[in-house]
This record gives structure tokens, sequence and C-alpha cells, in this order.
């Protein structure tokens, strides 16, 4: 069971494919929707057919994995349902931190084995490299049989799973996301005010990341919340009253600001960081009082 199909090859499906051809698996047939990208793909991955037919593609694959974006998997899984395949011999993942696994059943009632596996990373290009799939965390939910080869597959990539119930997959993939993707938001707003106060931008993203490397650092050698320095958790009022004073004339970023120092200061509380007192007067500056 070492024949795969991609339909989907983007970003996420040609990195896969790439990873998993290194590992031994053959990529029979990957799939877009356009011949071009196709073959593009094809070439980085350095086997397979290049297809624009999903069908043709889900047939030739012992496993078949959909690297669709959400709105597009139930619309294929339909198109897939409808057509003449031996679903009985078939495994069939899609890589969705949001749905799970249900969205397939038309198939799995046609007798696949499905289950959704989720990479907790984020993929920029085709051109990721297969060792990027090493130590990564795969969120696995399904059927038993489904968990168990998307298991061996994830093993042989070098990575880590787990089992995510269905019902808290939204929450799972929000908090992947609030990790991921507003973490480059944050980084965009601080790079942002460092413009405003007349640093150039490549010598501002420089300075950013020298700084969240020593946090992330600090993060891996410690715990988050030891990690968490600044004049929140250290009580200082005088210096968040100055923050929010040169945010005024920034409405957002000031409201921004203001909840995350409230999330802030409940770190604190909860890690008794900060006496009563100096949590009460914080949070009436943050409030407005």
């Amino acid at each position: 069971m070492n024949e795969i199909s991609i339909i989907g090859a983007g970003r996420l499906g040609t990195s896969l494919g790439a990873a998993l051809s290194k590992k031994g698996y053959r990529i029979k047939f990957l799939s877009c929707r356009t011949s071009l990208s196709a073959e593009e793909s094809r070439k980085i991955i350095g086997e397979g057919k290049a297809s624009t037919d999903n069908v043709q593609t889900a047939r030739a694959g012992d496993i078949v994995i959909l690297c669709l974006p959400d709105e597009e998997i139930l619309k294929v899984t339909k198109e897939l349902a409808n057509a003449n395949i031996r679903w009985s011999e078939k495994f069939i993942f899609h890589c969705s931190g949001l749905l799970s696994s249900e969205i397939l059943k038309l198939l799995k009632e046609k007798g696949a084995l499905t289950a959704s596996i989720h990479p907790v990373q984020s993929f920029a290009h085709k051109r990721t490299p297969p060792e990027q799939f090493e130590n990564i965390y795969f969120g696995l939910e399904g059927e038993t049989k489904a968990l168990e080869e998307s298991q061996k597959i994830i093993q042989k990539l070098g990575g880590r799973s787990f089992i995510i119930k269905a019902e808290n997959k939204i929450l799972y993939h929000t908090a992947c996301s609030i990790a991921s993707n507003f973490f480059v938001v944050l980084l965009d707003t601080a790079s942002s005010l460092l413009n405003q106060a007349g640093l150039q931008e490549e010598l501002a993203f420089q300075v950013l990341l020298t700084l969240v490397k020593g946090t992330l650092h600090n993060v891996k050698k410690f715990d988050i919340h030891t990690s968490l320095t600044g004049p929140v958790i250290r009580g200082d009022k005088a210096t968040v009253e100055k923050h929010l004073e040169a945010l005024r004339k920034f409405p957002f970023l000031y409201e921004m600001y203001r909840r995350l120092a409230f999330q802030a200061l409940e770190i604190a509380r909860r890690e008794q960081k900060l006496s009563d007192q100096k949590i009460k007067a914080l949070k009436d500056l943050l409030e407005g009082k």
C-alpha cells in the first residue's frame, strides 16, 4: 500500500508528494486545476503523471490525499463519489485542519477508509525541503484503520502525530491559526511601528527577527509562561501608560495592545507574578479608569 495520488498539488500537496517520494512511496498521479501547475508539481516531485482530471488521479492510487482548500473538498468528494471507482480498496485522506473526516462521508459509504491528516506547519511555496516534515506534528481524526495507515505515513516522514476529536477540530484549527498566522500579523504590526520610529524596513525586520528568536529560545528552554517578559508581567504601570499614549494616534493598534495586555495580565494573575494591588492598578489603566 504505497501508491499515492494527490488531488490539489499546490504548495502543501507538492511538498508532501516530494517528501513521500523520498521515503519510498510511489506518486502515481497528481492533479491541479491547470495542466501547467500540475506539470510544474510533477517536475518538482520527480515522478507521477500530471493531470487536471480528479477522477483519473483518484483511480490510480491506493492512497488518495486531498490537499485542497476547505471550500473545494465537498465538491471534489461528490465528483469522486459519482465516478466509477472501486473505493473498498482505497484510503482517502484530506489535509484540512478545520474540517473533520465526516466531509468524506459519501466516499466512506462506498467503502473508502477515511481520515483527516493535518500538518501543523505552514507551507509558503511548492519547493519545501522534504526534511521540513521531520518532527512536525500532524493532527489526525477519522476511522481506526485509516488512522493506522496515516500514522505509518507520518512515521515514514519522520513526523509526529496526535488524535483530535471531530467535534474539537474547529477549536484546534483556531489555535493553530492564532499561533502561526497572527504571529506574522504581530510581526508586521511591530515592524510598521519601527518604521514610524525611523527604522528602515530591512533593519526593522532584522531587529525583530533577533528578538523573536531569543523569545522562542526561551520558550523552548523553559515554558510559555516563564518566558513572558515585559512591563505588564513586571507590573510596570508607568511604562504601559506611555505605550498607550504613544498608540493613541493609531486607534486600531491601541485597541490591539490593550487587549493583548489584558491577556498578559491574566497570565500574571494565574502565575501569581503580581500582587493584587498591581494587577488592579494595571487593569484600571487598561480600562481607562
